[in-house]
């Protein structure tokens, strides 16, 4: 069974860091994407960021760029979100997810299939 875990959120307060972890498992995502979404109470899922399999190619959301960094380690299965500088506007549930196909570096929520339950990140002014 497919499984995406996160980890790593909490309270912090406004200028502060987090770094959230995607762990995936009951399959090999070899050659497979990953996205960081997340949702605010009352507001749709939003697209964060996402990296290829090979790292090369990463790209943000605007809201986040410069704050946010992500990285991965394959041979961890494991994907991580490095979040800086965060403010009140940060705060929701973080989701990873991977798409359905691999070689593909989607930035459109319809196109990933597996989700992981998220995590909470609150951040106080």
């Amino acid at each position: 069974q497919v499984q995406l875990v996160e980890s790593g959120g909490g309270l912090v307060q406004a200028g502060e860091s987090l770094r959230l972890a995607c762990a995936t498992s009951g399959r090999t995502f070899i050659g497979y994407s990953v996205g960081w979404f997340r949702q605010a109470p009352g507001k749709e899922r939003e697209f964060v960021g996402t990296i290829n399999w090979r790292a090369d190619s990463i790209y943000y959301a605007e809201s986040v760029k410069g704050r946010f960094t992500i990285s991965r380690d394959n041979a961890k299965n494991t994907v991580y979100l490095q979040m800086n500088s965060l403010k009140p506007e940060d705060t929701a549930v973080h989701h990873c997810a991977v798409p359905s196909n691999p070689w593909v570096f989607p930035m459109s929520r319809s196109a990933y299939v597996y989700w992981g339950q998220g995590t909470q990140v609150t951040v106080s002014s």
